[in-house]
């Protein structure tokens, strides 16, 4: 069978599975989080499956997860979750899904916006945006 007698949604299909691998193997993802009026930068790279990525602590009452998995094409994506430390155990308030962007220049706020995640019972505030970054830069 040629390339050329494939239907357009297997080629387009092959072609998305490429890009995401590509993507996935030289880009990183950054999020820039700020809480307490101090920013710090997490990072992510490419992972085959969630479920092993660790939720950092941001400051003492909010944790960070970011996953970033460019394969399989299907479900490939930025997963971003922000919980808060309670005594019971972790309490997920806040969860955003984004395509794997593509390379290239975004706003000031990369592909994320500005996001803000309110926590009502001491009345904090977490803010975050992300950006996609090549593997090696800073």
């Amino acid at each position: 069978m040629s390339v050329s007698s494939l239907p357009l949604r297997v080629l387009g299909m092959l072609a998305g599975l490429s890009l995401s691998a590509v993507a996935g193997a030289s880009q990183r993802i950054d999020c820039h989080v700020t809480y307490g009026g101090e920013t710090r930068v997490h990072s992510a790279r490419h992972v085959d499956s969630p479920y092993g990525v660790e939720a950092v602590a941001v400051g003492s009452y909010f944790l960070f997860k970011l996953v970033f998995q460019a394969r399989p094409a299907d479900i490939a994506g930025v997963r971003i979750y922000t919980y808060v430390d309670r005594e019971q155990g972790p309490v997920p308030i806040h969860q955003a899904s984004y395509p794997v962007p593509r390379p290239g220049a975004r706003g000031e706020h990369g592909f994320t916006g500005l996001q803000r995640v309110y926590e009502p019972v001491r009345d904090s505030e977490l803010e975050f945006w992300c950006e996609q970054r090549p593997e090696g830069q800073r």
